[in-house]
């Protein structure tokens, strides 16, 4: 069986463009608050930086980026934030629908889609076929997305597995497991950047980001450019990625 969690980078210094970058895309809504506009606003601005930061990091030489835009946990919010929020995916997605004329960049999600009205599933589906084959920067969008609920789902998955006959227990390992995640096979994240100042990664690609490096700033996602990416960048090079040995 092929080794499903192998690590993008050697743990020496020196190689300052990882693989791999997920980001918590924190601070969409202080943003729009210091600036007296709505929150809609916020997320909005959010939107068009990813936009223009994912097309950035595609000319570095970065293979993956996984994005947290919408968790499970984001449900609790004022029904008129979360309506606006929908609303975004909507006109984004076909966005990046009709940008897949003329990129190459692959488009991709994870979460539970089945929450979500019958057209936004179609558009988010539409994505996954229409770009299945680029060759480009493979961006993925965490939306509806909770690392319990995932490892839940994978569990699931596991039990049902085994209960058809189609596993055993004792073949129950990290790779049977990381198999059954919704990432599969994306590799795992060498880099996880978070903005907006909190210093947790919020129920984010909890077994993806065992070995991750965490880089933590203060600035709010909209505020977040390319030489705030370069300070992570740099960072994240000086490291000495030992994954638990010497």
């Amino acid at each position: 069986m092929t080794n499903v969690l192998t690590r993008n980078s050697t743990p020496e210094k020196g190689s300052g463009i990882p693989s791999h970058i997920a980001i918590v895309m924190d601070g969409n809504g202080r943003w729009a608050s210091k600036r007296f506009m709505p929150h809609s606003a916020g997320h909005r601005a959010g939107a068009q930086n990813l936009r223009k930061l994912s097309e950035y990091i595609e000319t570095l030489g970065v293979k993956y980026l996984t994005v947290y835009a919408l968790s499970t946990e984001n449900w609790a919010r004022p029904e008129k934030e979360i309506a606006g929020l929908i609303k975004l995916m909507h006109e984004y997605f076909q966005q990046y629908i009709d940008d897949s004329k003329k990129n190459d960049m692959r488009l991709d999600f994870i979460g539970d889609a089945s929450r979500f009205e019958p057209e936004l599933q179609q558009k988010i589906e539409t994505l996954k076929t229409i770009t299945r084959n680029k060759t480009g920067l493979h961006v993925t969008l965490a939306i509806n997305y909770g690392g319990r609920d995932e490892l839940v789902r994978a569990a699931r998955a596991l039990a049902a597995d085994t209960a058809n006959g189609l596993l055993t227990p004792d073949k129950i390992d990290e790779e049977a497991l990381t198999r059954k995640l919704d990432s599969f096979p994306t590799p795992h994240p060498d880099l996880l950047i978070r903005t907006g100042g909190e210093k947790r990664v919020s129920n984010f690609l909890l077994w993806q980001c065992a070995y991750s490096e965490m880089f933590f700033t203060d600035t709010l996602w909209p505020d977040f450019d390319k030489k705030e990416l370069h300070a992570a960048l740099d960072w994240f090079g000086g490291r000495q990625r030992r994954f638990g040995g010497r």
